[in-house]
C-alpha cells in the first residue's frame, strides 16, 4: 500500500462527504486506503461513511478524544508506506496527492511534505508555519513576512519550486512511516492545534526535513472570522503554551507569558476603541472584544482547564 490516507471527523459530516469525494475524484495511480476516525459524532456522519463510502475503515470512539489520540488510533494499523494527514475541510484537487506523493519518492530525507492551500476563491492561504518563538509573538507576523521572506515564507509570495520549512499547516499532509517509526507518533498531550507543529520539530530534531510543496493545491474551506467560541480559542492557547514548556526552558516560558498576555491587552484595548467608534453596530468588532475579554479572565483565572 502507498498511502493510508487519515482523516479525523466530529461533526462534520457534509464537509466529510465532500472531501472523500475528492479523494476518490482525484487520487490515481496511488495504492491507498483510507481510515475515518469520528470522535463521537452525533449529526449522523458515521451512517453516511458506512453507507455512502463502504470501503472506508471508520474507527468509532465514544468520546471525543482529542485530534492527536484519535490520529494515533490510524496510525497505529495503517498499512501505507506514507500516511496523508487530512482535514475534513479539504477538497483535493487534480494531481495534489500525486504531487506530493512523487516528491516524498524522490526525496528520501523528507519526513513530511504539506501543499499550498487555497480559499474558496482559489487564492493562497498561508500553508508554511514556522516555529512560534517570543520574538513571533511579539512582532507582527506579516512585518517579519515582509522584512525576512527567506527566514519567513509566507503567500505573501507566490513559490514556484518546493522548499524546506521549519513546518507546514496541517490540513493536508503527507508523512513517511519510516520518519514515523522513528520519532514516533503524535504527543497527546495535545488537544488539538501543535500537534503537527510539535510533530515537525520532533522530525528535524531527529535529522529529517519538512517541505513545502506549491504544486499540490488543495482547497481548504477554513473559517475567517475568530468568532464566539472560546473554548477553540483557549485550546489554541494552551497549546502553544505546551509547546513552549516541551521545547524552551523556564524564564523563556516566562517571557512568552508576559508578551503573550500584553499583546491580549494591547488587542483588547484597540478593539474597544473600535467599539465605541462604530457605536457597538460593527459584529466583528463585538465579537473579537468578547473573545479578547475572556482570553484576558482565562489568564487571570490561571489558564483553567475548560471542558
Amino acid at each position: 500500500m502507498d498511502i493510508t490516507i487519515v482523516i479525523v471527523n466530529w461533526n462534520t459530516k457534509d464537509l466529510l462527504r465532500d472531501c472523500l469525494e475528492s479523494v476518490y475524484r482525484t487520487v490515481r495511480n496511488i495504492t491507498f486506503d483510507i481510515i475515518v476516525v469520528d470522535n463521537a459524532s452525533h449529526d449522523g456522519s458515521v451512517a453516511m461513511v458506512v453507507k455512502e463510502f463502504p470501503g472506508v475503515r471508520i474507527i468509532e470512539n465514544s468520546e471525543n478524544r482529542g485530534f492527536g489520540v484519535a490520529n494515533n488510533q490510524a496510525f497505529a494499523v495503517m498499512k501505507g508506506h506514507y500516511t496523508l494527514l487530512l482535514n475534513t475541510d479539504t477538497v483535493l484537487t487534480e494531481d495534489a496527492v500525486h504531487e506530493l506523493f512523487t516528491f516524498m519518492e524522490t526525496h528520501d530525507e523528507a519526513a513530511m511534505a504539506g501543499g499550498q492551500l487555497l480559499n474558496r476563491d482559489g487564492s493562497r492561504q498561508n500553508s508554511i508555519a514556522n516555529f512560534p518563538t517570543v520574538f513571533t509573538l511579539f512582532m507582527n507576523t506579516s512585518l517579519l513576512e515582509y522584512l525576512f521572506p527567506e527566514k519567513y515564507p509566507s503567500k505573501r509570495y507566490e513559490h514556484k519550486e518546493s522548499l524546506e520549512v521549519e513546518s507546514v499547516v496541517g490540513a493536508c499532509v503527507l508523512v513517511r512511516k519510516k520518519a514515523m517509526d522513528e520519532v514516533g507518533m503524535f504527543d497527546e498531550r495535545y488537544f488539538f492545534f501543535f500537534e503537527e507543529t510539535d510533530w515537525a520539530c520532533q522530525m528535524r530534531s531527529a535529522g529529517w526535513k519538512v517541505y513545502h510543496v506549491p504544486s499540490a493545491m488543495i482547497y481548504h474551506l477554513q473559517g475567517k472570522s475568530i468568532g464566539r467560541n472560546i473554548r477553540s480559542r483557549v485550546e489554541f492557547y494552551r497549546s502553544r503554551y505546551k509547546f513552549f514548556n516541551k521545547w524552551r526552558g523556564r524564564s523563556y516560558n516566562v517571557a512568552v507569558s508576559i508578551v503573550v498576555f500584553v499583546r491580549l491587552i494591547i488587542n483588547w484595548f484597540l478593539t474597544s476603541i473600535g467599539g465605541i467608534l462604530t457605536a457597538g453596530m460593527n459584529r466583528e468588532i463585538r465579537d473579537k472584544w468578547v473573545v479578547y475579554s475572556r482570553l484576558i479572565l482565562w489568564h487571570l483565572k490561571g489558564r483553567p482547564y475548560m471542558p
